[in-house]
């Protein structure tokens, strides 16, 4: 029984003299390795950079808090997304819906969960509203997923968005929403051509 299992040992190493020679030939002269992992040098990072690293993202995490609740669901439309909040002029959709105002920042929320969505979203119409942008492009992909549905929810909630419509085909079209927001700039808030 021994021998069968030297020979079957035998069969799978089976290496002609020649090759073997070889072999021994070319690593004569060679040490082992000893360690197969590589020693990479480790940079110390002080705890205050640290520290102030995590205060500065808690920072910008707060002054983003989104108004949004996900069991608030205003009555939009089936089919083409248009909104305009109570006490805007219902042509502002229209306008959104021809293209009279042309976005001033996009966001692509392609990829992205629910929640970091919804704190994008937030921190984007904040970043809009600083910066007196009036128009920004969200673009939620095509489909039936869930930003899709949430993303006209959320925007119906927020304090400073005066409507919203279905992008025309060069901003997105369905994949995308053209938001209209309130300016710090009262005069803004007016139609551009």
């Amino acid at each position: 029984m021994a021998a069968k299992k030297a020979k079957k040992a035998h069969k799978k190493t089976l290496i002609s003299a020649h090759d073997r020679e070889l072999f021994r030939a070319e690593v004569e002269g060679i040490t082992p390795i000893t360690q197969d992992r590589a020693e990479l040098p480790v940079v110390p990072v002080s705890r205050k950079k640290v520290k102030l690293k995590n205060l500065a993202l808690e920072t910008q995490r707060d002054n983003a808090s989104d108004p949004f609740s996900d069991y608030y669901e205003p009555l939009l439309p089936e089919g083409t997304m248009s909104w305009v909040a109570s006490g805007d002029q219902p042509y502002l959709a229209k306008q959104l819906r021809r293209g009279n105002f042309a976005p001033e920042m996009t966001l692509d929320l392609h990829g992205y969960t629910k929640v970091q969505a919804k704190r994008d979203l937030a921190a984007a119409i904040k970043l809009c509203v600083r910066d007196s942008l009036s128009c920004l492009c969200v673009i939620h992909g095509i489909g039936h997923g869930i930003l899709r549905q949430q993303v006209p929810l959320w925007l119906a909630q927020h304090p400073e968005v005066r409507a919203f419509h279905q992008a025309p085909l060069e901003w997105g079209g369905h994949g995308a929403l053209l938001v209209l927001l309130r300016s710090s700039h009262p005069l803004q808030d007016t139609f551009h051509r």
